[in-house]
């Protein structure tokens, strides 16, 4: 493998180290530790179960790339080598592309609320608490943030 190889490897794998993880209903960030929030009462109207799609990084991408033009430079021998290596980048960002998107796929919910003040909210996060129609609820909200809550 070149130098160039292994500066492109590294570079992708450095990548990685960027992504960060998602948070769920029950988890907060170091900025929202002592913020105020805003309280709300509620009813759970209906409970839709959906899939969650992590951020998209480009790590996958760009390391089945970097892993794809390896490989692919070790078939045949000249320009078999060349034209080796760009299938092989093309066909190892896809592949990693995808796995990348599976792997950051999570359960959640979308629960509506019919406040007590009669209007309705629908919010969407990951499916940590359940929910049933008829649980009484409360919506935390914060920042732009909504969540609901036991």
């Amino acid at each position: 493998m070149t130098r160039k190889h292994w500066a492109i490897a590294v570079c992708a794998l450095g990548l990685g180290a960027c992504a960060y993880p998602p948070m769920g209903p029950n988890e907060y960030a170091g900025h929202q530790v002592a913020a105020e929030q805003t309280v709300r009462f509620g009813v759970v109207e209906t409970v839709r179960e959906v899939r969650l799609n992590g951020p998209y990084t480009g790590v996958g991408g760009a390391t089945g790339a970097a892993v794809g033009m390896v490989a692919g430079s070790h078939v045949g021998g000249g320009s078999g080598q060349f034209v080796g290596a760009v299938l092989g980048t093309l066909l190892g960002g896809i592949i990693g592309s995808n796995m990348e998107a599976s792997a950051t796929q999570r359960p959640g919910v979308e629960v509506t609320v019919l406040l007590d003040s009669g209007k309705y909210l629908a919010v969407v996060q990951e499916a940590v608490e359940p929910f049933s129609t008829g649980d009484r609820v409360r919506v935390l909200t914060t920042r732009g943030l909504t969540r609901v809550t036991h």
